[in-house]
């Protein structure tokens, strides 16, 4: 029997790669150390707006974020975020806008995560998620929840001040477990939701509620979704979600039963698979592998023992 401990490593996860920036969160609070940064020629810039970013194909076959110096940078008076310096000491800040910049060029073209996420580097994508994630909350949190005053942005773009009471307010991260689950004949159970094309399907997914563990949260969620019961749950890896906010913490989880019971609002359909079922599913084009830049892609890569076919961006 198969579990992912069996594997020397875990596949690489989209869009987790923040060891490529170091955030240096100590300095969003040093204005002078801002400027100064904001002005130094070496520094890098770019806008998202609505989620996307401008992304341009290299000569080379590569896929970089549109970036600027700071002096060529679209004014902004407060939605300038800093993200972070990357091991060469550049340093990177992202514009928020009402709209993406035109190019002269016209080469560069708008994309959101689930395209980008899977075309740019390690230090591109930390960049967009972190961009992206601050730009969905700054957009959505712009009151405050004690007083109902506007808000003002502070800590480079990671605090929202009320000058009203005073409260401070933080980017909002939402948990949320995901999980590929299995059986004693080692099927892994595979689910479909209600407004998911035909034949697409993924591993069971769920929030986190309040006063409960995130293995709790495995068990509860397994069971609401698809009736089947789970006993052992096992943490495997995380990866930040910023559609808008969540944050997806992957898990392995052995079942103790194997009847299915949908529950129809959430999950259309859910099936055991084994290997050879998945396979040939795929090969028949009855079941459609889950975005290539989802973790659960990733978990079901585990168990299936090799990478699955490409899967739909969105």
């Amino acid at each position: 029997m198969t579990t992912w401990t069996d594997r020397t490593a875990f596949p690489r996860i989209p869009l987790t790669g923040a060891s490529a920036i170091d955030r240096e969160a100590h300095h969003r609070l040093d204005e002078a150390w801002l400027a100064a940064a904001w002005s130094h020629p070496t520094t890098r810039v770019f806008v998202v707006s609505g989620g996307q970013a401008l992304i341009d194909d290299t000569p080379d076959g590569r896929t970089e974020l549109v970036m600027t110096p700071a002096f060529e940078a679209p004014p902004t008076e407060t939605h300038r975020y800093f993200l972070g310096t990357d091991e060469d000491g550049v340093r990177y800040f992202a514009l928020q806008k009402d709209a993406l910049p035109g190019r002269m060029d016209q080469s560069a073209r708008q994309a959101g995560l689930r395209e980008a996420g899977a075309l740019l580097s390690e230090r591109d994508a930390a960049l967009m998620v972190h961009a992206v994630a601050l730009e969905n909350w700054q957009r959505l949190h712009r009151f405050c929840s004690r007083c109902g005053e506007r808000t003002v942005v502070a800590a480079a773009g990671h605090i929202r001040r009320c000058p009203a009471c005073g409260a401070e307010h933080y980017p909002r991260t939402d948990p949320a477990v995901i999980m590929l689950v299995t059986d004693d004949e080692d099927r892994a159970l595979l689910g479909r939701q209600v407004h998911w094309p035909e034949g697409r399907f993924s591993t069971l997914a769920g929030f986190v509620e309040p006063g409960e563990s995130i293995e709790q949260a495995v068990v509860r969620e397994v069971l609401e979704e698809a009736g089947v019961t789970v006993g052992e749950v096992e943490y495997v890896a995380s990866q930040p979600w910023p559609f808008p906010s969540s944050l997806m913490l992957g898990f392995m989880a052995r079942a103790t039963s194997s009847k299915i019971r949908v529950d129809g609002e959430e999950i259309h359909e859910a099936r055991w698979f084994s290997r050879d079922d998945l396979r040939a599913a795929f090969e028949s084009g009855e079941v459609l592998a889950p975005s290539g830049i989802s973790i659960a892609a990733r978990l079901i890569e585990v168990w299936y023992g090799k990478p699955l076919p490409a899967g739909s961006p969105r």
